[in-house]
């Protein structure tokens, strides 16, 4: 055993002990084994401190987002899934400019597509209208084009107006699928939409 008036500390604040202040001493089962679990402990922080470098935890995180990619990747590219997403851009330039494009994002063709666009005040007068109808839009594609471009001219920029989109097509399971969107234009002078079912 260690006596209080045995303990000296040196400059640095260590505690320094002599060996002839150490007297023996028994230490009880309990005591033995939470003292071998504590080595146990810290040589196993040893070894995984010798095994866990820096470039094996950036290795780590780099398989880890590869994984994450090809999850995703799966999912956009793989699974059997029918998406449609229909893009509006209207523009104040000379006039009204209104812009379609159909995106078929899913990973399954669609077929029997076809779209109406109507520019109408907001009374619900038509002004102008462009249509298109496709056979076939492929996975991962899209359709755009002069039919889904129109140009309003003689109609003042000040007031507001409704761009009215329909689009309608046949999934690849047979069904039929529709979306059916309006939005207010006029307040600014570039507006972009993306409808989707």
């Amino acid at each position: 055993m260690i006596s209080q008036d045995d303990v000296i500390f040196s400059d640095e604040g260590d505690m320094v002990v002599h060996e002839d202040s150490i007297q023996s001493s028994t230490l009880s089962q309990d005591e033995l084994a939470i003292l071998q679990a504590s080595k146990e402990a810290a040589r196993l922080v040893q070894d995984l401190k010798r095994e866990v470098t820096p470039n094996r935890v950036a290795m780590a995180g780099i398989i880890l987002l590869l994984l994450i990619g090809a999850l995703f990747s799966g999912w956009y590219w793989v699974i059997p899934r029918d998406s449609v997403t229909v893009e509006t851009l209207y523009i104040q330039r000379g006039g009204h400019i209104v812009m379609s494009e159909i995106h078929n994002t899913g990973s399954r063709d669609v077929t029997d597509v076809s779209m109406d666009v109507k520019f109408q005040s907001l009374d619900g007068e038509v002004i102008e209208i462009m249509s298109i109808e496709v056979e076939q839009i492929s996975s991962h594609s899209s359709v755009a084009g002069d039919d889904l471009e129109m140009q309003i001219l003689g109609h003042t920029v000040w007031d507001s107006y409704v761009i009215a989109i329909e689009v309608q097509w046949t999934d690849y399971e047979g069904d039929v699928n529709r979306i059916i969107q309006t939005h207010e234009v006029g307040e600014w002078a570039w507006e972009e939409f993306k409808d989707r079912d």
